[in-house]
């Protein structure tokens, strides 16, 4: 049985996403992603301002009038929703945890996609792949998929980001769209990376809280690694120490930023202090615009 707290949180998620889906995405959606080509459709009389290149010259020798050929897009994609919930997710110092707030956001793109049609999976894992669900359409499924989200119980603690990538590249045979939700605080999966951006549509949506970038002046605090589970006391109250802490952070993420800037991959950012829909919407204009 499903508890009913979860399906109370399920309907407020699938109430805001639809809000954020019918308000500010539509269209933005289906301009940010292309389909799988062009398909030929029929032929019509040619009409000034149509591209010469699409004449029918078989067509228009037959009728001695000009037709150009008319395509339409072959639209339906796969969206492969591949989210991190290793136990560092559990972890938010503003509205909501990481986790949470990968919920909604996944609601989010999962409901933009099946609005065009689309179809949308889930990959759930850690330091291993704990959940795979097959890309169906309708909203039932993405129901699900917001449910097995909020409702699956990770069992390992640490993160793989290659283990997921492979995964991913073994259960989708085409080409697909791939949102990549972590915090990406991992090591070693830039190979992996490399090889699941040129196989499909690699989007890494990281997801950043402000307290792992900056430690508050808050004099002696314990520390918990959530992933190991190890303790470490520390005076936060050390300018220095806070120093060390940030320049740490900084390099990190320059280091990630440097990696996807290289793989001339777009990335969303978002904080969990912030709204989510902003950074999103920036994401789908420059898609669209570069298309």
């Amino acid at each position: 049985m499903i508890p009913k707290e979860l399906l109370k949180k399920v309907r407020q998620i699938h109430i805001r996403s639809l809000r954020v889906v019918n308000d500010l995405f539509a269209g933005r959606y289906h301009s940010a992603f292309r389909g799988r080509g062009m398909e030929f459709e029929e032929v019509s009389p040619y009409q000034i301002g149509d591209d010469v290149r699409l004449i029918d010259w078989n067509v228009s020798a037959r009728y001695g009038e000009p037709f150009i050929k008319k395509f339409r897009e072959e639209r339906e994609l796969t969206v492969m929703l591949v989210v991190d919930v290793s136990r560092s997710g559990l972890f938010g110092s503003g509205r909501q945890f990481k986790l949470d707030l990968a919920a909604e956001l996944c609601a989010v793109l999962a409901f933009s996609a099946i609005r065009e049609n689309d179809n949308v999976g889930l990959i759930l894992f850690t330091d291993g792949v704990e959940k795979y669900v097959p890309a169906k359409k309708g909203t039932q499924h993405v129901l699900r998929i917001v449910r097995e989200l909020l409702y699956h119980e990770p069992q390992g603690r640490g993160t793989d980001i290659s283990e997921a990538l492979t995964v991913l590249n073994r259960v989708t045979t085409r080409k697909c769209v791939c949102f990549l939700v972590s915090d990406f605080l991992a090591e070693g999966y830039e190979p992996s990376l490399r090889i699941a951006r040129r196989r499909h549509d690699l989007i890494p949506i990281v997801i950043v809280d402000p307290r792992e970038t900056e430690l508050p002046n808050a004099g002696f605090i314990e520390l918990e690694d959530p992933e190991t589970g190890e303790l470490a006391m520390v005076d936060t109250s050390s300018r220095s120490l806070r120093r060390r802490y940030a320049r740490l952070c900084y390099n990190r993420a320059e280091d990630r930023e440097t990696l996807f800037r290289r793989m001339d991959t777009d990335v969303i950012e978002i904080r969990t202090d912030q709204p989510y829909v902003e950074p999103l919407v920036r994401f789908f204009r420059k898609r669209a615009r570069r298309r």
